[in-house]
Formats: C-alpha cells, sequence, structure tokens
C-alpha cells in the first residue's frame, strides 16, 4: 500500500482508548451501499420467473447484503491510508482509531466466508459462487489494483457493484439469463456518471490521496465529456430495457422521465465553465449527483413494480 502502513499506530487504533464498539463494525460495512446492493439484489430475485420460498428468499438477500458488508470491510482495510487523508472518509472506522486493520481484516474475511457459504446452503452454489466472485472483483480486482492503477477504475471496477441484480436471479433460477444480464447492464453503465459527478467535486481529496481518478489524471473537462457520453449511452439502454420481458408501460414512463432529466444534467455539467463550478461550490454536479442516487433506485423499483404486476396478469406488454 501506498503512503502509510495500516499497520502503523495511525491504523491501528494504538493510543486511543477503549475498544471498538457494535456501530463501529457495523460502519465497516458500508450500510449506505449496502441498502442499495440489498435492493437490485432483491429485484433480481423478485423479477425471475421461478417463484423463491420468502424464508429462502429472506435467508439469500440476507447473507447478499453479509457479502456486500464484507466486501466493504476489506475494502476500508486496503484503503485506509488513502481514507485518512480524503475528508470524505477520515472519520470511517480504521483511520479515525476506532477499528484496528488487523480487526478490520479479521472481520471482513469472516463474513466472506460464512456469506458465500451460507448462500449456498440457502439457495444453490452457483449464486454463492457468483457472490464469492463479486466480493473478490471488489477487494482485489477493483480496490488492489485497478483503484490505484487506472483513471478507468471505476468503469472496469463498477462490475463490482453491478453483480447483485445477477446474484438475486441466481438464487431464484440457478443461473443467468439476458434479463439479468440486462439489470447488471443498467447498473454498470450508471456507475461512471455517477462516481465521476461526486470527482468533480472533491477532486482535491483525490488529488491528496493520490487516487488517479479522471478528474485528476485528465482533467475536470474531460471528465464532463466523459459523463455526458456515459450519461447518453445509459438512456439508451435503460429505455430499451422497457421493452424486453422485465420492463412494461410503468418502467418505460420511469425511464423516459428519468432519463430526459439525467440527459438534461449531464448536459448541463458538460457546458459548465470552471470558474463558474467554483464560484457557486459546483452546485451543479451535486445535484446531478443526488439525482443520479434516485435514478438507479427508480429504475430497479419500476422492474420490481412491472414484475408484481405480472404474477397479477396485468405486467408486461401483454
Amino acid at each position: 500500500m501506498s503512503d502509510v502502513s495500516i499497520n502503523s499506530p495511525e491504523f491501528t487504533g494504538q493510543g486511543f482508548e477503549g475498544e471498538a464498539q457494535f456501530g463501529d463494525f457495523f460502519a465497516l460495512l458500508k450500510p449506505r451501499v449496502m441498502t442499495l446492493v440489498v435492493f437490485t439484489a432483491a429485484v433480481g430475485l423478485l423479477a425471475a420467473p421461478v417463484p423463491v420460498h420468502p424464508f429462502v428468499a429472506f435467508c439469500a438477500i440476507l447473507f447478499i447484503a453479509v457479502g456486500g458488508g464484507a466486501s466493504g470491510a476489506l475494502n476500508m482495510w486496503w484503503d485506509a491510508d488513502i481514507d485518512a487523508v480524503m475528508k470524505r472518509t477520515a472519520r470511517r472506522p480504521i483511520p479515525a482509531g476506532k477499528v484496528t486493520g488487523d480487526e478490520a481484516l479479521a472481520f471482513g474475511l469472516t463474513l466472506s466466508a460464512f456469506s458465500v457459504v451460507f448462500l449456498g446452503l440457502a439457495s444453490n452454489w452457483f449464486a454463492a459462487g457468483l457472490l464469492a466472485f463479486t466480493i473478490f472483483f471488489y477487494v482485489v480486482i477493483y480496490t488492489m489494483w485497478l483503484k490505484r492503477w487506472t483513471p478507468q477504475n471505476i468503469v472496469i471496477g463498477g462490475a463490482a457493484g453491478a453483480f447483485p441484480p445477477m446474484i438475486g436471479w441466481a438464487v431464484a433460477t440457478g443461473g443467468i439469463s439476458v434479463e439479468s444480464v440486462l439489470m447488471f447492464c443498467l447498473t454498470f453503465m450508471w456507475t461512471p456518471p455517477h462516481f465521476w459527478a461526486l470527482a468533480l467535486f472533491i477532486r482535491k481529496d483525490y488529488d491528496h490521496a493520490g487516487v488517479p481518478m479522471l478528474t485528476v489524471t485528465h482533467g475536470r473537462r474531460s471528465a464532463r465529456n466523459h459523463i455526458l457520453v456515459y450519461t447518453l449511452l445509459l438512456a439508451v439502454l435503460a429505455i430499451a430495457t422497457a421493452f424486453t420481458s422485465v420492463g412494461g408501460p410503468v418502467y418505460l414512463v420511469v425511464a423516459l422521465v428519468l432519463n430526459a432529466l439525467f440527459v438534461k444534467g449531464a448536459y448541463d455539467i458538460w457546458r459548465r465553465d470552471e470558474d463558474v463550478s467554483e464560484t457557486d461550490n459546483f452546485s451543479v454536479e451535486k445535484k446531478f449527483f443526488k439525482l443520479s442516487l434516485l435514478y438507479l433506485f427508480a429504475h430497479f423499483g419500476a422492474i420490481l413494480i412491472e414484475a408484481v404486476l405480472t404474477r397479477m396478469g396485468m405486467g408486461g406488454w401483454t
């Protein structure tokens, strides 16, 4: 790891009184990120054409959530050095001295094994294997390799956050399909504009941490161009999904409205002057970032509504 070792007193909690509390370990799980993982996985499971017993579904979503949290804990363990120098992450449990690096590592590894094994026992081993690969991809491929190596880190690494609906679908069906791949692609294409918008107004954090985000390596203008291009591609994908088996009239309305707003927001970011952005403290960029959070939840919520309507004989285009 760069800069400072996580085994130094700054990251092990040495010199701090008291033991780690439950809330400190819970914070390692990145609960806000876990919310998105749980929701998209649940939609993938419920949208699948194969019914799942409610108890099995509950257990499966629980273990997927634990696996997502384990990834977060291992991410914080590895990134403790850069977390310490970024204002946005300086209060995380390890740099704040509330949890030691060794504790976070043990916690993350234990939860990873627990989630994969019990998901396999509760549903099927294909879904469990997909969860194990997701954890590996996020921790090793993205956190340990891509994040500090390439400005395309969030593009490739975004796949890790796109797997949950595929896992949920696999719990129900035991495999993957065009529909689960579409849900994967929706999240995958959404990730770059979402994170690049954030990077526009916290660029100094990434500068200080030495993380090669696009805003650092190529500048904010390049990031603005990329946001617009990815948003246009995302809009095409999102609207086209309305005419597949997981879409329908309700989804189409949601997709048309949100993608019109999203493209408008990306265009506003693209045409922004850096001096103006600095003057108003990146108000447009922050507004786009907040909209991006609603964007994904609303699209998957619409897929869920279509699945419920289909089971009632009223969904889809039939």
